[in-house]
């Protein structure tokens, strides 16, 4: 399919642009040989590209965000040649199944490994445990970064991990130390290999629903009325199992992983009950940054 024809797919100008650069790069990637990677995605930008390469018949390609449960991940594309060092021997099927069968890399990836860094900030005692996401993102924006070379943020009791682009790591060892939130703070720049993932956080909470439909238990986990579930779905806001979902009928089930963008990330649990009304009591895990 020729190019103009995949991007009249796209209604939207931003995702346009987005498939414009991706088609770009496959070509480099096919016409020398190498590597060729984005800026992080989010959620959103991940099942835009994931259409595109479909229509274009490409799979030689993995999304990566430095370990397993990140959001924000890397598109990286590779040639014929270098496919062995992309894929993993030892599958594993449950990892990001939805979103490319592909994304299952070893651990020892050096291209990867070469281009995602973590810059870990180690905050004075004093403050260790006071800070949240924000404060972290607030601060690096403060810098005139984009947002979109920057993954996750992995909050921890002495401070954060965040996941960056290798060309954005020495400037954010240098400059984050301006800031006067992080002055005395101790700035390191590690390998993902030294990245220490913590157990998530997740907060239990029990709703009342008629069925299990995606606009019902949004507005319910969120307090707001359907009509507002309707309009943040049809904002292309919510995914189920990292994939893209628009439809409010779509059925939910136990073990499904909802991310609402701006809102927060849910996995569905399990039906504890159902009331003499036919009304289902459903378990929810809503995590916690």
């Amino acid at each position: 399919m020729e190019k103009q024809e995949i991007l009249k797919q796209f209604p939207k100008q931003e995702d346009k642009l987005l498939i414009s650069k991706i088609i770009d790069k496959l070509k480099f990637v096919n016409n020398k040989n190498q590597v060729q990677y984005t800026d992080f995605l989010d959620t959103y930008e991940q099942s835009i590209v994931i259409k595109a390469l479909s229509l274009i018949g490409e799979n030689k390609y993995v999304l990566d965000g430095g370990y397993d449960e990140a959001e924000r991940k890397v598109l990286f594309m590779y040639p014929d040649k270098l496919k062995d060092i992309f894929l993993s021997e030892d599958l594993n099927e449950e990892y990001n199944e939805n979103i490319n069968q592909n994304s299952n890399l070893k651990e020892n990836n050096t291209v990867i490994n070469q281009n995602i860094k973590v810059i870990s900030i180690i905050l004075p005692q004093d403050l260790q445990g006071t800070y949240h996401h924000s404060e972290y993102l607030g601060g690096i924006m403060k810098l005139g970064i984009k947002r979109e070379k920057i993954g996750d943020i992995i909050v921890n009791e002495a401070g954060a991990d965040i996941l960056v682009l290798d060309e954005m790591a020495d400037y954010l060892k240098l400059h984050l130390q301006d800031l006067t939130r992080f002055q005395k703070s101790e700035i390191l720049i590690k390998e993902i290999s030294e990245l220490t993932i913590l157990p998530v956080k997740k907060e239990e909470i029990v709703i009342l629903i008629p069925q299990m439909r995606l606009d019902v238990i949004i507005s319910e986990i969120l307090h707001i009325s359907r009509s507002k579930a309707d309009e943040i779905i049809s904002e292309e806001r919510v995914f189920v199992n990292y994939e893209l979902k628009t439809k409010n009928a779509t059925m939910l089930k136990q073990g499904d992983i909802l991310t609402v963008r701006g809102k927060g990330k849910f996995e569905i649990g399990e039906v504890l009950s159902q009331t003499s009304k036919g009304k289902l009591r459903l378990q929810v895990n809503k995590y916690v940054s």
